[in-house]
């Protein structure tokens, strides 16, 4: 076993042997003929994984994040394989114990321990997603020329969560959103998506909206120092990785709200309220990973500022939601009234249709597992800022 001969290994150690025995990451089955013995030697995987999360855990320190999740091996699932051992999903979920084999108990047959540690290590690093609207000619300045500032016109920071586990909310009514597994992707998901993003919107032809998601700290990013490896890298260490960076213009999301389909993604109506309000998926920059959001135009509320059908009353399905804060629905009321002002004097050259003020709000991110590796152990260069 991997530190039998001495001290275990530090996480900063193992990660290094991990890098070092990666080069499968992204490849299909039939390119395994070019990994090395210890790539493709299960123990060895098994003994990283019980070394990084179970040995190298503090479990009094880090409470909140005891779950472990082991991925079934490819040739078992799906084929008629026993179904007792963990049902039919891709993987299982355990909480940490001190003993990784007594954790698994008989399922330890199924587990596929490389891919295993790798969904851990992501499950396991912290991240935050940066929404913000932009001008399109800020952005192209900023491409043609990286030193060229890149200011936002908003911009929302929001902690999100990765999981093999996608949610499917059903904003147009009162029942609990659904879950499913998405492994071989992973969701980063934004429960609260209405009220974290209520201000991001469009309200121009030049802006454009903007999503980054940023590895920040945690399980991916361990100390040199062994004795801070059980402390979050993001309190000790100044980490910050851009796995996903990407942005529609005005014009794009329009199409898509009016038309029902466009290039980028699809619509699905889940609202019934007048107000229409559509699901849209957009595929990230070179086809890579999918973005969902929920897009509604934004009403004159100068035109009816209280009352049982004012937008501030009643949510995207038209249900009640006065559990909000007065002192939030005020802000979001300005907001949306200030908006509906500048749109409002914006025409086409022709004099036509009055732009319409587009509220976007990110519901998640979803990206293959593979890529999050990938860039976790191997990207470097700098992260976009916003």
């Amino acid at each position: 076993m991997i530190g039998d001969k001495g001290e275990s290994p530090s996480r900063y150690e193992l990660l290094s042997m991990v890098k070092k025995h990666s080069n499968l990451i992204g490849k299909t089955v039939l390119d395994e003929q070019d990994a090395s013995d210890v790539e493709l030697d299960q123990k060895f995987w098994h003994d990283i994984l019980d070394l990084y999360f179970i040995g190298g855990r503090d479990a009094k320190a880090q409470q909140d994040d005891d779950l472990l999740f082991f991925v079934k091996k490819m040739s078992l699932h799906g084929y008629g394989f026993n179904d007792n051992l963990e049902g039919d999903s891709p993987y299982f979920v355990r909480r940490w114990a001190t003993k990784l084999d007594e954790l698994v108990g008989e399922s330890s047959v199924i587990v596929d321990w490389r891919r295993s540690l790798y969904l851990n290590l992501i499950a396991h690093t912290s991240y935050s997603v940066t929404v913000a609207i932009c001008s399109y000619r800020t952005l192209q300045n900023h491409q043609n020329n990286q030193g060229t500032p890149l200011s936002p016109v908003y911009k929302v920071v929001k902690t999100v969560y990765a999981s093999p586990t996608r949610v499917n909310f059903h904003v147009d009514s009162r029942k609990e959103v659904e879950t499913k597994p998405a492994y071989p992707d992973i969701c980063f998901a934004v429960d609260d998506f209405d009220s974290t993003f209520d201000a991001v919107v469009l309200t121009d032809t030049d802006h454009c909206f903007c999503v980054l998601l940023n590895a920040v700290g945690g399980a991916a990013f361990p100390s040199e120092n062994r004795h801070q490896d059980n402390v979050d890298a993001g309190q000790t260490n100044k980490t910050k990785l851009t796995l996903f960076s990407g942005f529609v213009s005005y014009q794009m999301v329009r199409d898509a709200y009016d038309a029902g389909k466009s290039g980028f993604g699809s619509l699905l109506p889940f609202g019934h309220s007048s107000r229409k309000t559509d699901r849209i998926y957009m595929k990230g920059p070179g086809g890579r990973g999918e973005v969902e959001v929920a897009v509604s135009g934004v009403a004159d509320q100068s035109l009816d500022e209280s009352g049982p059908h004012s937008p501030l009353h009643t949510s995207q399905g038209g249900l009640k939601i006065g559990a909000m804060v007065r002192k939030a629905a005020s802000v979001a009321q300005v907001a949306a009234k200030n908006a509906y002002a500048a749109a409002s004097s914006t025409r086409n050259s022709d004099g036509g249709m009055v732009m319409v003020p587009l509220k976007c709000c990110l519901m998640s991110i979803s990206l293959p597992w593979e890529h999050i590796a990938y860039d976790l152990l191997f990207k470097g260069g700098s992260p976009v800022n916003l």
